[in-house]
């Protein structure tokens, strides 16, 4: 194979799970006849027990702290877990792949997600890249291709991740039972992966409560439900499944989406399953108003990685969508 593998596509489509079998794959001593690891060997053994010192894990620290169930909030004073490779993990890399493999000839270093890293730790990673060590794979895994260096691209072989066909990621949810499954499969975007993960999450109790809130905009006041969605994001349930800022702008991203849609004329695509409230509200925007609201949802989910003031931002976010609404309505009776 190539010494570098961009594995590239939405989230949700399985990537990480497919990397997981590749390195499995090339570090099993004794791979089954059909390929997989056999997963008994003494190789597959230490790396299901993640303690495989050939596998090399090149993953953000917070990211790394919700796989192992662990909160991302720091003690009392501390700063956050990174969201971010830095440099120095690249650095930790390099002198790994100084010396040769532990267990054999091959060594296996995931960067999940590629896209997390900053432009230093980005050309930290192209120059070994650009001079591989023997018998090292390289695999990448990005939901954000683009945003990667074109110099990183170019380096490796990109696999891609296409969204499946609807029947096909129904049937797969069916297989396995999950329930409510094609609301959820709607919300992801058509990603079963994704869908199940909030199956199993708790992220289909906490959609449920998000439609419920913001369809009580603006009758309920903006500033109140700020306050609560500051609260939810903060509880533990919240912190231990990974449930942040990013993801709640994202939701209400998603949200603004189907109301534009539905302005212009289109279809409902993330919340089918509530049609008639998304009907409702879409029917007192203008088309400009809806515009302008989705122009300014989007601008706030450029900086709900890193907002000054989590209360204060989600008061700006929620008063602008509820003034939109407001603002709207006379326009559109007349």
């Amino acid at each position: 194979m190539p010494h570098a593998l961009l594995f590239s596509g939405p989230a949700g489509g399985g990537k990480r799970i497919f990397a997981e079998a590749v390195a499995a794959r090339i570090l099993c001593l004794q791979p089954g006849p059909d390929g997989h690891a056999c997963g008994v060997c003494e190789d597959c053994l230490w790396r299901l027990a993640g303690n495989h010192p050939d596998l090399l894990r090149i993953v953000p620290e917070a990211d790394q702290e919700e796989r192992t169930d662990a909160p991302v909030e720091k003690a009392e004073g501390g700063k956050a877990a990174s969201r971010q490779i830095v440099i120095e993990q690249i650095r930790i890399l390099q002198q790994a792949l100084t010396t040769g493999g532990h267990r054999g000839s091959r060594r296996v270093a995931i960067v999940d997600p590629a896209e997390a890293m900053n432009l230093f730790t980005a050309n930290a990673l192209l120059k070994l890249l650009e001079e591989p060590t023997t018998n090292v794979q390289f695999l990448l895994i990005s939901s954000a291709p683009k945003r990667l260096l074109p110099t990183i691209r170019s380096r490796c072989q990109t696999w891609s991740f296409p969204r499946p066909p609807a029947e096909t990621a129904a049937l797969w949810l069916a297989e396995r039972k999950v329930p409510d499954a094609a609301s959820l499969l709607a919300f992801s975007g058509g990603m079963p992966l994704a869908a199940a993960e909030l199956a199993e999450g708790g992220g289909a109790a906490a959609r449920r409560r998000f439609v419920d809130d913001v369809a009580s905009l603006p009758a309920k006041t903006p500033l109140k439900l700020a306050g609560e969605w500051e609260s939810w994001l903060k509880n533990k349930d919240s912190l231990a499944g990974g449930f942040d800022m990013p993801t709640l702008v994202g939701w209400m991203q998603r949200w603004v989406t189907d109301l534009v849609s539905l302005r212009l004329g289109g279809p409902v695509r993330f919340f089918p399953d509530r049609q008639d409230v998304l009907r409702g509200l879409a029917s007192r925007l203008s088309v400009d108003s809806a515009l302008g609201c989705y122009n300014e949802i989007t601008q706030s989910r450029r900086v709900a990685q890193h907002p000054l003031n989590a209360r204060l931002f989600l008061e700006d976010m929620l008063l602008r969508y509820a003034r939109n609404l407001q603002a709207a309505a006379p326009a559109v009776r007349k």
